[in-house]
């Protein structure tokens, strides 16, 4: 079989359904933005992923996982080979552990309906997760957080593919979970699902705290157009917002993207914007705000297909 067959071996993994092919990524972002992916793959089971990267990896054909598409900006252009994203599955007590209960939850659950259904359990400290748009995979990746809380702060483990096709456990010391960061892209492994150690507590004061914080969120952040959340990472002594914001950047815009006027730590996509949009406003924030502050501000933004 010669490497221009990898589409239809792929055909005989995963059901044609949730095979698309030439699919617009912009249907499968929180921007709104992306040319097409020339496959486009929701596996359903860990032997379907499994399945899709050993052909990737046998045809030489790149591919790569994401999660929500929260967090992502996808070049105009498209994406070769295969972006492969985990269907939602399910969520599960599993039992308990030094006074905490266990629940294991797929990649591809939105971490945010998780934290919800938690927070109705009385887990209030998942009350942070809850406007966190992405997936549950993703959030681990990520180490995904806001309000003071951190995916870190709860994760027991996460069960990964390996490089090498094998099913592990990855403790969260072994994960190296730090600020929006974890050591699992860069040992190329993916996760399946996700462990929570969580305390019980009152199910009422854990809604009043998720309560604060969507109060918090509709408030401060530009939830009426489509974003990729905060677009910089916050630099230490520092906040980005606040330096954009000095830097006089407030409302400026590039095409269609936008420097939040309610939020500047968010780029946004004002009206119909385009990725070389967001691009070249994202490089003219960062150069601004070095010239002016001597800050490098790194994206929080995950880049695809540039």
């Amino acid at each position: 079989m010669t490497n221009l067959d990898w589409k239809e071996e792929l055909k005989t993994i995963c059901p044609p359904e949730r095979l698309l092919f030439e699919e617009p990524m912009s249907r499968h972002t929180s921007f709104r933005i992306g040319g097409p992916a020339e496959c486009y793959a929701v596996p359903k089971s860990t032997d379907e992923l499994g399945g899709i990267i050993r052909v990737a990896r046998e045809r030489n054909v790149p591919f790569t996982v994401i999660g929500n598409g929260s967090n992502l900006l996808v070049s105009d252009e498209g994406v070769r080979g295969i972006v492969i994203r985990m269907e939602e599955g399910t969520y599960e007590e599993i039992g308990k552990c030094d006074g905490r209960v266990l629940y294991r939850a797929d990649a591809g659950v939105l971490f945010s309906s998780f934290a919800k259904a938690m927070v109705r359990l009385g887990f209030e400290e998942l009350a942070y997760a809850t406007g966190i748009p992405g997936s549950v995979g993703g959030a681990v990746v990520m180490n995904a957080g806001a309000y003071g809380g951190e995916v870190k702060d709860t994760l027991k483990y996460a069960v990964v593919l390996t490089k090498d096709g094998s099913i592990a456990e990855r403790t969260a010391e072994e994960l190296a979970l730090s600020y929006r960061h974890s050591n699992i892209s860069e040992n190329e492994e993916i996760v399946i699902s996700a462990v929570f150690a969580l305390k019980k507590g009152s199910a009422e004061q854990a809604a009043a705290l998720q309560a604060d914080y969507t109060a918090r969120r509709k408030d401060k952040q530009p939830l009426e157009y489509p974003s990729a959340g905060s677009t910089f990472k916050r630099p230490e002594g520092y906040f980005a917002g606040k330096l954009i914001e000095d830097c006089g950047l407030r409302g400026f815009q590039i095409g269609g993207a936008q420097v939040s006027e309610k939020h500047c730590g968010f780029v946004i996509n004002k009206a119909d914007a385009t990725a070389e949009d967001v691009m070249q406003l994202i490089g003219y924030v960062q150069r601004t705000v070095s010239e002016r502050f001597g800050v490098v501000l790194e994206p929080e933004v995950r880049f695809l297909g540039f």
